[in-house]
């Protein structure tokens, strides 16, 4: 039996593959042949119970949400994008206007997530389409407040330390 998971991510996970109308196991990465077409809901008679999957691909797409659902399947699997070691230092933290949002431990993974970011790019358009991420903007570390007390300078250079 598997561990229980509290953060409720592998939950999550399975209900958004399961929504995209894919396998309940993990799938690996799409190819370049075409997507083949969904088979059409099958029809049913009012207050017919509907499968949860059904249901939620239904919700998805009168909403509007496959590119964001998709997208959140993907950073999901950050790990297998940017690799185990970048991954351990980096996390998404957003996305807007076509725009991802990473956030880095130190300037050091920031730099070199940057020189990454192309081909992170062009992997995540690969499997979600063209021009979903435009492009990302790596973050270093959030630098701490160094104006405290009555002595500290307003609109001084502070300490230049490693923040991003």
């Amino acid at each position: 039996m598997p561990e229980h998971d509290p953060t409720g991510i592998e939950l999550a996970r399975l209900i958004a593959r399961n929504a995209q109308g894919g396998p309940a196991t993990p799938r690996p990465a799409k190819s370049a042949k075409p997507a083949k077409a969904r088979k059409p809901a099958r029809q049913r008679a009012a207050g017919d119970p509907q499968p949860l999957g059904e249901a939620l691909d239904e919700l998805i797409e009168r909403s509007g949400w496959s590119t964001e659902v998709n997208l959140q399947h993907l950073l999901g699997r950050w790990a297998d994008l940017v690799g185990p070691t970048n991954a351990e230092h980096s996390r998404p933290e957003g996305f807007a206007n076509q725009v991802l949002q990473v956030r880095t431990d130190s300037t050091a993974w920031a730099t070199n997530l940057r020189l990454l970011a192309p081909s992170i790019v062009a992997r995540l358009n690969d499997q979600l389409g063209d021009a979903t991420v435009l492009r990302i903007v790596v973050k270093g570390p959030d630098a701490p407040s160094w104006k405290h007390g009555i002595r500290s300078v307003r609109d001084g250079r502070g300490p230049r330390d490693t923040y991003g």
